[in-house]
């Protein structure tokens, strides 16, 4: 197949094997994206219809890079958004866009500072946002910015399924520093955050402490983390932070619900009889969590993939790295395995 290399400043187009439409064509209507996750092919087709002059105010596809990595890594996403990219892409970065008051590090942001990081990055709350992670994980951190705008009610949201497909079938990418993005007015969610997605520590704590008692509600913990860190027998990546888990909690790490080649999520029929072997039951509540909240996410996009209902799922923003900090030695709240 022949690659062609166009140059610009200060962008470099990799590769345009799959180039979008012609202009005319992009005055069609915005081409609606129907499932949370999305393929390559769908992305595509999506984007060839965005209206691309400043005149337009009709909705578009905006592709939303969310690429990050623990901090144990050497990698950092903002370097890899600039190496390789979907064209037109921004970079949502999730150390920046958060509680800055929390001792924790992805706790999520006043409703305000959400809708500021979305103006300055230029996307409009009619705007479709399809977010999507470094082409080296496939997907790990995506679902949670992913959640993060339906959180704060910004319903047109989707994640792709994955980078990695894109970049080996042959889909357009840039290079280099990006261009500039005109801001926007976004509305600060009059809401705020959508309570009923999340749960705070003192509500969790109280949950697992009358867990078994008669009468008590039923709640199904799922953890995202590495089943050797949910055991206790891993360290955490943060230094001086005790691994283990949740009592109950049952371990979901993120591997088990992706493709080991391609690092997209299994197929719809796959991930049900995961959950299913876990004995995970859908029709009680479930609360995901994992490091700091944000492969949490991932298990929360497998449920809505396997098809499985939201109406009883939260995740928990402080996750392990609140929980380990915050119990007390008395309760006898932090498990090992053996």
């Amino acid at each position: 197949m022949l690659l062609t290399t166009l140059r610009t400043a200060p962008t470099t187009i990799l590769r345009t094997t799959h180039p979008f439409l012609s202009t005319s064509t992009r005055k069609m209507s915005t081409f609606q994206l129907t499932s949370y996750l999305v393929t390559p092919a769908d992305l595509s087709a999506a984007l060839s219809k965005n209206v691309l002059t400043k005149l337009s105010t009709a909705p578009r596809v905006i592709p939303l890079c969310a690429s990050w990595f623990l901090p144990n890594d050497t990698r950092d996403g903002l370097s890899t958004f600039k190496a390789s990219r979907i064209p037109h892409a921004r970079f949502f970065d999730l150390d920046a866009v958060k509680d800055p008051a929390s001792p924790y590090p992805h706790m999520l942001p006043s409703a305000a500072d959400f809708a500021a990081a979305m103006g300055k990055l230029g996307i409009r709350k009619d705007d479709s946002v399809v977010v999507y992670d470094s082409r080296e994980l496939g997907i790990f951190s995506a679902p949670r910015v992913g959640w993060t705008l339906r959180a704060f009610g910004h319903t047109n949201v989707h994640v792709l399924n994955n980078f990695r497909r894109w970049c080996e079938e042959g889909y357009p990418l840039e290079e280099g520093e990006p261009g500039e993005v005109e801001s926007v007015e976004y509305p600060v969610p009059e809401e705020g955050l959508v309570r009923d997605r999340v749960v705070a520590f003192e509500e969790l704590r109280e949950v697992v402490l009358e867990q078994n008692k008669e009468g008590a509600e039923r709640v199904q913990v799922l953890d995202a983390r590495s089943r050797g860190r949910w055991e206790g027998s891993e360290p955490e990546p943060r230094p001086s932070l005790p691994s283990g888990h949740i009592p109950g909690s049952i371990s979901v790490p993120v591997p088990e619900l992706l493709d080991p080649k391609t690092k997209a999520f299994m197929p719809a029929e796959e991930l049900r009889a995961l959950f299913q072997k876990k004995g995970v039951d859908t029709s009680t509540p479930i609360i995901c969590s994992c490091g700091t909240g944000v492969t949490a996410a991932v298990i929360d996009a497998a449920l809505t993939e396997a098809g499985f209902g939201e109406e009883n799922r939260r995740l928990y923003d402080g996750s392990w790295t609140e929980w380990a900090q915050r119990v007390k030695p008395s309760d006898n709240l932090i498990k090992k395995v053996g």
